[in-house]
């Protein structure tokens, strides 16, 4: 069976990134017990990650790069932003433990949306925030194999999403 639209597709990949002209650094490994589960065709993954495996069948190999203006984009000045410290203020006080230089902090927009922004700065009166995917900017190498490829159930289908290597497995909505 072919890794096409409305098939589950479970791959295992090691996950390499490079910006610019600096050495590739690791990034995650999947394993042969939680391999990446997804349906193919469901928007849940970077198109050219789907355009590189389609056709492929179970026990086949990959080695593809994504160009960064492909996979998370190129990271955006707007996202980049000076919030006002007494956000972070908790029970009076300044929130000193998890608002670090270096840390992601999960925020939420005007719409109730989570987003993850990594701290940049802590200044006296502003903490600037970068919203930028941490990705944003690297080319993406992928290397692995096709664990399987099987049916979306109707299930899946109609929630757009894989529900596990056989789509049996319990999970949230």
């Amino acid at each position: 069976m072919k890794a096409e639209n409305n098939k589950v597709v479970a791959v295992n990949y090691t996950l390499h990134a490079q910006k610019g002209n600096e050495p590739e650094k690791f990034i995650e490994q999947t394993s042969s017990e939680n391999p990446f589960v997804f349906l193919f065709g469901g928007q849940q993954v970077i198109p050219d990650f789907e355009k590189n495996l389609e056709g492929k069948t179970a026990g086949d190999s990959f080695d593809f790069t994504i160009n960064a203006e492909n996979a998370y984009g190129m990271p955006e000045a707007d996202y980049i932003v000076k919030l006002d410290k007494t956000i972070f203020v908790r029970d009076g006080e300044f929130d000193h433990e998890n608002i670090k230089v270096g840390n992601d902090v999960p925020m939420y927009d005007k719409e109730g949306n989570e987003l993850i922004g990594k701290v940049v700065e802590i200044g006296l009166e502003h903490v600037t925030m970068d919203f930028n995917h941490p990705l944003a900017g690297y080319n993406l190498h992928f290397t692995g194999t096709i664990k399987s490829v099987r049916e979306a159930t109707p299930e899946e289908l109609s929630h757009g999403h894989a529900h596990g290597l056989t789509g049996n497995e319990e999970h949230l909505h």
